[in-house]
């Protein structure tokens, strides 16, 4: 590995005290590299750096860091498989998720690239007052994001183009399982003509205690996390003493829903991909299957068939559809979940037992009949574990996809439009896959409702989290 220490105003350093952790590959348990680990000492110089940074990049015309953006889009698309080799060996995903997710992030920078543009403003003339109301936006300051291990890169990319594309400069805290992926990116932002000091990369087994450090110096304005809702609430609670805008996208507990007059090949095509992609190990992950019961036993039959097929091995090798899962915690729970629920009345279709062996490897699982006392039921199941129940009547299954704390996506499956469109519309999610399993874009506002988030990811709501509106009250 190219780079294994903090990346602070452009150079590499071992950390204040040169303390260091081990990555791990999932899939062998070897360590695949020793990294520097932050301490607050570390975070207080990344945020001398950022604000340095600051007020030059505020600067630059739109159109100047939009090029930027554009670059670091050409620039990481023509390095799309070495990404893609990084992120499956830190993580354990397949090649074939590996290069989805290095495709996604990059279009992150090509997306906002062209969003950098287009922070309109607005001029109108006060009604009753005959004032000028003139409103524009500004970029709100340094933004400090915290990242997930499931995307290593998108989930970088995601938060940093719109910060640059709004203004900002940004310190980011990638998890400790998986820090490789970003600290690989800087040479290529450093290419693509991103200034010194703009982008910082601090990764660390401090993690709160360097994040609620941060959260509490008056230059930092923005603190975008993506994790739990359980750590999400803490930091919600740090940024309340600052007054930061927080951009929260948390954890989901996605309801698909398989109406009777579905078509079951997208339906089942649809809940391969809403559950099977990077191995369920996303808050976007259908969690619970609520299949009509006259369709129940063909879906389940079609779907057993589709779930037959993935191949589980080492992620890196040709072939491979399922990699191990991230770590050993996360099997382990990923198991005790199947146990719970067919204990509780399930059948095991398909699965269900992880392999003897080295590596964090779980198989794709189908369980049918699973009861509604199921701990799978209520919280993220976070593996490649499909949990199918059963209804007949349109409000119940209304009422209990909805009958969750969680509300960041869902997913329906019905030929008939108007009557799908009528159930979009009364879930209470921030996003539905309507007869699609993926939902995921750049150009969308990606997020959720209740304790799933606060604002929004990609679309032009995106760059706008990180922006302040100011009102300017003029005569003329």
């Amino acid at each position: 590995m190219d780079h294994t220490d903090l990346y602070i105003n452009g150079d590499w350093r071992p950390g204040a005290e040169n303390v260091r952790f081990d990555v791990i590959n999932p899939a062998t348990e070897e360590v695949l590299a020793s990294v520097a680990s932050a301490e607050i000492a570390d975070a207080d110089a990344a945020l001398d750096a950022a604000q340095g940074a600051f007020a030059e990049w505020a600067g630059y015309t739109p159109r100047q860091r939009s090029e930027v953006l554009r670059k670091a889009w050409e620039l990481m698309t023509a390095r799309i498989e070495d990404f893609a080799r990084l992120i499956t060996l830190e993580n354990g995903k397949a090649r074939g998720d590996a290069i989805g997710e290095a495709t996604y992030a990059a279009e992150f920078f090509r997306w906002f690239a062209e969003e950098a543009v287009r922070a309109d403003g607005m001029i109108t003339h006060a009604p009753a007052s005959g004032a000028r109301i003139l409103v524009q936006h500004k970029p709100a300051g340094i933004a400090v994001l915290v990242t997930p291990w499931n995307y290593p890169a998108a989930m970088g990319t995601r938060k940093i183009a719109p910060a640059l594309a709004a203004g900002c400069p940004v310190i980011i805290k990638p998890a400790s399982e998986t820090p490789l992926t970003m600290l690989a990116l800087m040479p290529l932002l450093e290419e693509a003509g991103v200034p010194k000091g703009l982008v910082n990369v601090l990764p660390s087994r401090r993690t709160g205690a360097l994040v609620d450090h941060m959260l509490h110096d008056p230059r930092v304005r923005v603190i975008s996390f993506t994790g739990s809702t359980q750590v999400g609430r803490k930091l919600l609670h740090s940024a309340a003493d600052q007054v930061l805008k927080p951009a929260m996208e948390l954890g989901g507990n996605a309801p698909l829903i398989v109406f009777e007059d579905a078509d079951l090949d997208v339906a089942v095509e649809g809940a391969m991909l809403a559950k099977m992609r990077n191995l369920g190990e996303a808050c976007t992950a259908a969690n619970r299957f609520y299949v009509h019961e006259s369709v129940a036993q063909a879906f389940t039959e079609k779907y057993v068939a589709a779930m037959r097929k993935l191949k589980l091995g080492n992620g890196i090798e040709d072939g491979v559809d399922v990699g191990p899962l991230v770590n050993a915690e996360t099997r382990d729970k990923v198991a005790e979940f199947v146990e719970d629920a067919v204990k509780k009345g399930a059948k095991i279709e398909l699965g269900g037992k992880a392999p003897d062996g080295r590596g964090f490897y779980y198989p794709p699982t189908v369980l049918s009949g699973v009861p509604e006392t199921a701990d799978c039921v209520h919280d993220e199941i976070f593996g490649p574990v499909a949990a199918i129940q059963t209804f007949t009547d349109q409000e119940d299954v209304i009422r209990r996809a909805n009958a969750t704390e969680y509300g960041l996506v869902a997913y329906v499956f019905s030929e008939n439009m108007k009557r799908a469109l009528q159930v979009c519309e009364r879930l209470e999610y921030g996003m539905v896959g309507l007869n699609r399993g993926l939902v995921s874009d750049p150009a969308a506002p990606f997020g959720g409702v209740k304790q799933s988030g606060l604002g929004r990811e990609g679309g032009h709501e995106g760059m706008l989290e990180f922006m302040e509106t100011q009102y300017i009250s003029a005569s003329w």
